[in-house]
């Protein structure tokens, strides 16, 4: 399986992971086709990781790139800066900055057994 992850992405993990499933399973082709036309900044970040995936797969010499299977699409959580926001009457709100860490497998096509 050849894999590219992008640590500490600076998008929440729930804006990213809809990507994640519409890509999973699909050809690369198909899945970089998907995410091309979706105006989404979630889109972007899943689409760069699987581009360098795809790199990755063809700098170790795999062949036909674009036929391999989306195995693994995940966006996981990452930490959080917590931050304080002042309101009325001395209460304080908590602010969360999330991150989150998007990995992306591919493997090669399996052929249908013939008979």
């Amino acid at each position: 399986m050849y894999k590219a992850s992008h640590q500490f992405a600076r998008i929440s993990a729930t804006k990213v992971r809809p990507f994640a499933d519409l890509i999973r399973g699909q050809s690369a082709e198909a899945a970089l086709r998907l995410l091309r036309y979706e105006p989404n900044r979630g889109a972007r970040m899943i689409e760069k990781v699987l581009k360098s995936a795809m790199a990755n797969a063809e700098d170790q010499g795999a062949r036909g790139v674009d036929a391999m299977i989306v195995k693994e699409a995940v966006a996981n959580n990452g930490p959080m800066f917590k931050r304080m926001f002042p309101r009325g009457r001395g209460v304080a709100y908590l602010i969360r900055r999330r991150f989150a860490h998007i990995h992306v497998g591919l493997d090669v096509a399996v052929a249908a057994p013939t008979e």
